[in-house]
């Protein structure tokens, strides 16, 4: 029983370890994006600024279970154990349900895209502007769907030139030489960005949702042998 009992541990401690690294990439990945994310939102959606703070706040939760399931196994506590158990279930869910819910609505935030980034660029209100030509430096990029869209902007008097943030290297008024500005509209760079942000979350689920199921498999077991080793010494 006691060399059960200390190879499940061993399981366990590897799995936590997964989960702390995953926790840790997810922080990671949502504090370097964070600044780049609220200039999105501001472009393109208020609900894009909010995936930094989910990713970091689920970072957060997966590292803190993962510190109740290390000083459950070091304890040999069955109840901080079960309550690891119970956490990661729940998390586990709450993944598949996120998951389900991005899948269906993936077409509606599709074109929430589409629909933000064209009205910000036509309206050019004074309070997103640094936002947008922040967004057209960072991505290259100019306009929503191209650099013609300037053309069309209520808020942008210009109508012969495009903002300095288009051109490709960026000084005073050299967006009124339209030809040498970028031609591809923002949309395009910003999902591109996203797609990409998305395999890397992605892969850190996939890995992380697999390594959970192991969890609970593996502190289940942990779980029993604890109560077993506890009801042979009374």
């Amino acid at each position: 029983i006691e060399g059960v009992l200390l190879l499940v541990e061993y399981l366990l401690f590897q799995l936590l370890v997964l989960f702390t690294a995953s926790g840790v990439a997810l922080i990671t990945i949502g504090a370097l994006q964070y600044s780049t994310y609220s200039q999105i939102g501001t472009f393109a959606g208020s609900g894009l600024s909010k995936i930094a703070i989910v990713l970091i706040a689920v970072g957060a939760v997966i590292a803190l279970v993962s510190i109740l399931g290390h000083c459950g196994a070091f304890l040999n506590n069955s109840t901080m154990v079960s309550c690891f158990i119970c956490i990661l279930i729940i998390i586990i869910l709450l993944e598949i349900f996120t998951g389900a819910a991005f899948y269906i609505f993936r077409s509606r935030m599709n074109s929430g895209i589409n629909t933000q980034a064209r009205a910000a660029v036509y309206e050019y209100s004074p309070k997103n502007r640094h936002a947008i030509n922040r967004i057209q430096e960072k991505f290259s990029c100019c306009g929503a769907d191209t650099y013609t869209d300037w053309s069309r902007s209520v808020g942008w008097g210009n109508h012969e030139a495009v903002p300095d943030s288009c051109c490709p290297e960026k000084r005073e008024g050299c967006g009124h030489d339209k030809d040498k500005a970028h031609k591809k509209g923002c949309i395009s760079a910003i999902k591109l960005f996203l797609l990409k942000n998305l395999v890397w979350v992605g892969g850190v689920c996939i890995a992380l949702g697999i390594t959970e199921v192991f969890g609970v498999i593996v502190g289940v077991c942990l779980c029993l042998n604890i109560k077993r080793k506890n009801y042979e010494n009374v």
